[in-house]
């Protein structure tokens, strides 16, 4: 298993929308994701502009959305 990249939370998001979650409405510094087919797939990625999201944060958010590190880096 690889390590986590180092991203932005909207990469993050742009990667998860591509795999076909949908961001919940709202306001605020994080984005709320879920997945249409299965909604117990979900996850919230924190956006503080340009800045990085931490690596443990991002494999908490591929095991809440159920993908492997693998899997995100070719949506990336």
């Amino acid at each position: 298993m690889s390590k986590p990249p180092q991203l932005s939370g909207e990469r993050v998001v742009r990667a998860l929308k591509r795999a076909g979650f949908i961001d919940r409405p709202g306001k605020g510094s994080h984005v709320f994701l879920y997945h249409p087919r299965d909604p117990s797939r979900y996850c919230t990625v924190p956006l503080h502009g340009s800045k990085i999201v931490k690596r443990g944060t991002l494999k908490n958010i591929l095991k809440g959305v159920r993908l492997s590190i693998e899997e995100f880096l070719e949506l990336t």
